[in-house]
């Protein structure tokens, strides 16, 4: 029997969809700090859903994004909260709590899904290992997310590798069924700008589940673990900008948690090792898709069923 690694869904959807602040001035860091029991039931309800995998809050709490609202003292404290209220979810879950991996996130800094924004890499390369400093000693692993373009993916990866964490790279892809990443480049040319780093697995997040599909087979041909987390969002502008989700995006009626889930399943017959959810993909989506996999034929595991390859 083929096991699966089950990933969470979606935090900052999650939150803003459950919260009376629909507004927050720190975006999803807003809740670390006003609502933090929100933030660590949010990752409870992935683990009784079957993740086996937490990724922190951490997304919107970036140097440059803080800089934005002139927080950028605050980093360290968010950083440290979002890895803070998923080690505790975790260890409140007891024995299904013991099969879960914390999962640091590097994302893009400077406005997600916009490859024409993406900095110089030495540039992105000096923000991320201050990120993966304060990550590193409370992760079991980091997660280069949502990256639209080959040396943005490279930067997070160059300094996630240099704390010693597995890590691993997931490209976001454009829209419609597309497998190329969001700068138009190729995935082949993005796993070639990774050549000589320690990359556990390659993955694509935030896409359309359709984008996923249509990539999987390509990442699944790296010789890497693969996987996808796709979003629930109808479609993504190409002048959106941070911190408009609310204004600019809206959610899918068609991606419930059933029909999410035979996206997922299909991913697993098509090679994949890891599978999960980003934006608008919730507890239930994740729940369906740990049932349906069982249902299919395969086993749910950690990190550890990853942890026998060699990169």
């Amino acid at each position: 029997m083929r096991s699966v690694v089950l990933l969470d869904g979606g935090m900052g959807q999650e939150l803003l969809n459950r919260s009376d602040n629909n507004a927050p001035r720190l975006w999803s860091a807003q809740y670390l700090i006003h609502e933090p029991s929100l933030v660590e039931a949010v990752h409870r309800e992935y683990i009784a859903a079957g993740a086996r995998i937490l990724t922190i809050n951490a997304y919107a709490a970036t140097f440059t994004r803080m800089a934005m609202v002139d927080a950028v003292d605050r980093v360290p404290e968010l950083q440290r909260l979002a890895c803070a209220l998923a080690l505790r979810a975790r260890d409140a879950c007891g024995a299904a709590g013991s099969q879960v991996s914390v999962a640091g996130c590097l994302p893009p800094l400077n406005g997600t899904y916009r490859p024409d924004r993406v900095r110089l890499f030495e540039l992105n390369l000096d923000e991320y290992r201050r990120l993966a400093a304060l990550q590193a000693p409370h992760v079991d692993l980091i997660i280069c997310e949502t990256m639209s373009t080959s040396e943005e993916a490279r930067a997070a990866a160059t300094a996630a590798a240099e704390t010693g964490k597995p890590v691993w790279v997931s490209w976001s892809l454009l829209d419609g069924g597309s497998t190329m990443l969001r700068s138009g480049e190729t995935l082949a040319t993005a796993r070639e700008a990774l050549a000589g780093l320690p990359i556990q697995a390659v993955l694509a997040n935030c896409s359309h589940p359709e984008s996923i599909s249509a990539a999987m087979p390509e990442l699944v041909g790296f010789g890497l673990p693969a996987g996808g987390y796709a979003n629930g969002f109808t479609s993504i502008p190409l002048t959106f900008l941070p911190g408009r989700t609310k204004e600019l995006l809206t959610a899918r009626q068609d991606l419930g948690p059933e029909a999410y889930a035979r996206f997922a399943v299909a991913w697993a017959n098509s090679g994949a090792a890891i599978v999960g959810g980003c934006c608008e993909v919730g507890p239930r989506h994740i729940a369906r898709v740990r049932d349906d996999l069982l249902a299919a034929g395969y086993g749910i595991a950690g990190l550890s069923a990853l942890a026998h390859v060699t990169p």
